[in-house]
């Protein structure tokens, strides 16, 4: 353990655990005067804040193993509009094909009290509980509430996942 090192976790008992250490150790104006002269202490700037920014305790960084696989790699971001229908067909793992929406104008609205579905025309996103800027911006995501010619209705699926809108009636 070198003299840097062992002066850092004193100084980090003292300052962040706020611990009461003896200072016969090393005396604070001689820790200051260290830790002021090494480029460490400018480098790192180690704070609470700072302590799990994805680096070591000596200020360097942590490098990955591996590349990431095929399955781990992250698609772009599917967002459905409202607007005139529009598919896409995907590609999945294991070859199977996934139909998604990237657009919809028409969604299957189903009345609780006559048991009974239809579709009908979405004329606007009136607000989502997960973001309220997705509304002002006509996005379709679950949890939404739409106004459709048969009434205001909330999306029950996620349409950027599935090839279709489902909703259900509100009162």
């Amino acid at each position: 353990m070198t003299y840097v090192s062992r002066v850092y976790i004193y100084i980090l008992y003292v300052k962040f655990l706020k611990l009461d250490i003896p200072h016969k150790i090393y005396p604070k104006n001689r820790i200051r005067k260290i830790f002021k002269s090494t480029s460490f202490y400018k480098r790192s700037k180690i704070g609470k804040k700072k302590m799990n920014k994805g680096r070591k305790i000596t200020g360097g960084k942590y490098h990955s193993l591996r590349k990431r696989k095929l399955f781990e790699k992250n698609r772009q971001a599917r967002i459905v509009r409202l607007g005139k229908d529009k598919r896409k067909s995907i590609r999945t793992r294991g070859g199977n094909i996934k139909t998604i929406v990237l657009s919809a104008e028409i969604a299957n609205i189903y009345n609780k009290k006559t048991h009974k579905s239809k579709k009908a025309k979405i004329t606007n996103v009136l607000e989502t509980p997960s973001n309220k800027f997705l509304a002002r911006q006509n996005i379709l995501v679950k949890g939404a509430i739409i106004e459709t010619d048969a009434g205001r209705a909330r999306v029950t699926n996620r349409p950027s996942q599935e090839g279709n809108v489902q909703a259900i009636l509100i009162e």
